[in-house]
């Protein structure tokens, strides 16, 4: 008896996806790779050839013609936490979208040696490229002192000046805006730990703000993300609150200086109010629930990885979308007490 053998579907190929869209199979590789600039309406086409079709990068073929890795290794940190998962989900996402395998490795951002010993483990691998997430002035230095044979994008960005945005797109501008309508003018902000850059720039941004808006501050705090560094901010001040109103630098920050404030018997929003950044799926449900920012950091993640492939392949990089944040009102914010009627 013959033995029948199942049938094995041949894979489609980037040439099948260019045919069913119908588009060039040129136009389909600067899609994969993450290239902006193509039409959204030839965009969708091909994502949903792709989609149909089924069609997945051959990363070893692609290697052995190619002569080169399509392995990107990522160094990030803190993946439980909202902003750095996000971050990596949409680098993750650009990178498979390119045809590429991201290697995650992650660091403990507080240990320097341990920094290294990662960026050593990277360095182990074939690698196309190295993207470097985690924000902190110990792994900008690592990755800067550190010799790499294959092209590396720094993602952590760069200590900002007021020029560098106007304040209709400073990230912080439309919390301290919704608070001056609101008859707030005495303002404390919670910051991230001063090694961070991200930190230090949500703290610029929060001063030339409040500069705009004609508020005053009234200090600026340093924590380090934690809610228990919000708790703490708020318990190291005087009994006689120096604000009306305070801008913590993430939503965690906002959850524990609301618990604080509670307990020293101050109630948000009737005698002040709290603000976060980040809108985390929490933020709906604190008590009361939390007016923040929407950050969009799956966007961040995948104009990072953009910016390498552009190194990788010797091409001018992508310039960077304006990234307005979208300011969520919720029902921790209220009218200042202490405003005359």
């Amino acid at each position: 008896m013959t033995e029948t053998q199942p049938s094995v579907e041949r894979p489609a190929t980037i040439y099948d996806v260019a045919r069913a869209a119908g588009v060039s199979h040129a136009t389909v590789t600067r899609l994969l790779k993450g290239y902006a600039g193509i039409r959204p309406e030839t965009r969708d086409r091909v994502t949903e050839a792709i989609r149909e079709l089924g069609y997945r990068p051959n990363l070893n073929a692609r290697s052995l013609t190619t002569g080169r890795s399509h392995r990107i290794a990522a160094l990030t940190h803190e993946i439980t936490q909202v902003g750095p998962n996000r971050i990596l989900e949409g680098a993750n996402m650009a990178a498979r979208d390119a045809g590429y395998l991201l290697d995650v490795i992650t660091l403990d951002v507080h240990d320097p040696a341990a920094i290294r010993e990662s960026i050593d483990l990277a360095l182990q691998f074939d690698l196309a490229g190295v993207l470097a997430l985690a924000s902190t002035d110990e792994v900008t230095k690592a990755v800067e002192t550190t010799t790499f044979r294959v092209p590396v994008y720094l993602a952590t960005g760069h200590d900002r000046v007021p020029s560098d945005s106007t304040p209709a797109f400073n990230g912080l501008f439309p919390l301290l805006q919704h608070l001056a309508e609101l008859g707030h003018r005495d303002v404390v902000h919670i910051a991230g730990p001063s090694g961070w850059v991200g930190a230090r720039n949500r703290a610029r941004e929060y001063e030339a703000a409040v500069a705009e808006l004609g508020m005053r501050s009234q200090g600026l705090i340093h924590g380090d993300w934690s809610s228990r560094s919000g708790y703490q901010a708020i318990l190291s001040l005087p009994d006689d609150l120096p604000a009306t109103a305070f801008v913590a630098a993430n939503d965690q920050t906002a959850l524990g200086a609301i618990l604080a404030l509670n307990e020293r018997g101050y109630r948000v929003p009737d005698d002040v109010s709290v603000t976060g950044v980040d809108d985390t799926p929490e933020a709906a449900y604190f008590s009361p629930p939390l007016t923040t920012l929407r950050i969009d950091f799956a966007a961040q993640g995948r104009h990072a990885v953009q910016q390498l492939l552009a190194l990788i392949d010797g091409v001018p990089p992508p310039p960077m979308p304006p990234r307005i944040p979208e300011l969520i009102v919720r029902r921790s914010t209220g009218n200042n007490p202490r405003a005359v009627q």
